[in-house]
């Protein structure tokens, strides 16, 4: 599974959850950058996300991720196809 992939199915998850089909995410993008992207949607997103990648974040990835490409590098590590 490469980046674009990734990125790929993220926009996927990210448009259901922040109900935007217009949403359209970069290894950059930060929660400062969607306007709706507040803790408890986070919480509904780190779901989302992991259900799609068969996968789980630990706490401290959850709480120190600080853009998405973040989330993508611990997907590559430990996500499943």
């Amino acid at each position: 599974m490469n980046d674009q992939d990734i990125i790929t199915r993220l926009n996927s998850v990210f448009r259901d959850v922040f109900d935007d089909d217009s949403l359209s995410v970069s290894e950059n993008t930060t929660s400062a950058d969607i306007e709706d992207w507040d803790s408890i949607e986070h919480i509904n997103l780190i779901s989302a996300v992991e259900d799609e990648f068969s996968m789980q974040f630990r706490m401290r990835e959850v709480s120190g991720m600080k853009n998405v490409g973040e989330m993508i590098a611990i997907i590559k590590e430990r996500g499943k196809q």
